[in-house]
């Protein structure tokens, strides 16, 4: 389980926080998981949500278990330097769906001493890692890889598996387009 880090004797102190696995893993309600703790603290915070998303709410980050928690959209990793009002926390969901700006904002904020909390997919639906996810995982100071259970065979489960048919990197869905998958599992299916 990870456990938040606070500063020492008043001093301020930013650092990076990423949140990562396969579709189905948890990512979201552990990134509002977090988000609650820091809330209940009360800690000023802001939660960002790329506008893509629109799977469950426009305007709210929803787990697939239904968890929900406003969101600020925006369009891409600038917007959010534009939209921050020094809030010591910055959560990011669907971190696959940025630019790799995304990187260089994320340092901004934690070298300006925000606590930075980054969720998202780390591959895609070929295995392939996706976005700004191995740069963010580069630089973070706290890595959680979380996983799924496989639909085929109860393994952990890593991949998440396409179900229709598209050839484009980025499809939003959830169980109508994606399933879980241990290794061997999706080996057997592509």
């Amino acid at each position: 389980m990870f456990l938040e880090q606070y500063p020492i004797e008043g001093k301020t102190k930013g650092w990076i926080e990423v949140i990562c696995g396969s579709m189905f893993s948890g990512k979201t309600e552990e990134l509002i998981r977090r988000i609650k703790r820091a809330e209940f603290a009360n800690q000023p915070l802001v939660l960002f949500k790329p506008v893509i998303d629109n799977r469950y709410s426009k305007n709210k980050v929803v787990s697939h278990k239904g968890s929900a928690i406003k969101a600020t959209l925006v369009s891409n990793s600038s917007e959010i330097l534009t939209n921050y009002n020094n809030e010591k926390i910055v959560a990011i969901d669907e971190v696959q769906f940025f630019d790799n700006e995304l990187v260089d904002v994320s340092n901004t904020l934690a070298n300006q001493g925000v606590r930075v909390i980054l969720a998202g997919l780390d591959m895609d639906f070929k295995g392939v890692p996706f976005g700004p996810m191995p740069m963010l995982l580069s630089i973070a100071e706290y890595v959680t890889k979380v996983h799924a259970v496989c639909v085929s065979c109860g393994n952990l489960a890593q991949f998440s598996h396409r179900t229709v048919e598209a050839g484009d990197q980025v499809l939003v869905g959830a169980v109508d387009k994606y399933q879980p998958l241990c290794r061997s599992c999706y080996i057997e299916k592509i």
